[in-house]
């Protein structure tokens, strides 16, 4: 009988240990999304600008113009309208112009497994 109980108590610790690992890769994974979309949308804005000479009014312009096939999910919130955009600094040649989308940060509230917060990537 006390054979049973630590081949139980050891398959448990097994088990608990094979769960953590699996939720750290998930979690891994899910950061390595958020960093794969971010550097994506950010590569978009960055070639409009490039071609246009002045940042998109929205993220979904870059849709509307053919530099991006749709406006990725954030892994994270999984939703697509929950990305923080940052505005770009007024033109002093022009300050009546629209600024556009200067950069976009995820909107998730979490903390990354380096300690860094997701809204701040």
């Amino acid at each position: 009988m006390i054979e049973l109980l630590v081949v139980l108590t050891l398959l448990v610790v097994l088990a608990t240990m094979g769960l953590t690992q699996y939720r750290n890769s998930v979690v891994f994974t899910r950061e390595s999304v958020l960093k794969e979309d971010l550097f994506r949308m950010r590569d978009a804005i960055d070639q409009y600008y490039a071609d246009k000479g002045q940042y998109p009014s929205t993220l979904d312009a870059l849709v509307s113009e053919g530099y991006m096939r749709k406006i990725p999910e954030d892994p994270f919130t999984k939703s697509n309208t929950t990305w923080q955009t940052i505005p770009a600094e007024p033109d002093p040649n022009n300050p009546t112009a629209e600024s556009g989308v200067f950069d976009v940060k995820s909107g998730a509230d979490g903390t990354s497994i380096d300690g860094g917060k997701y809204s701040e990537w």
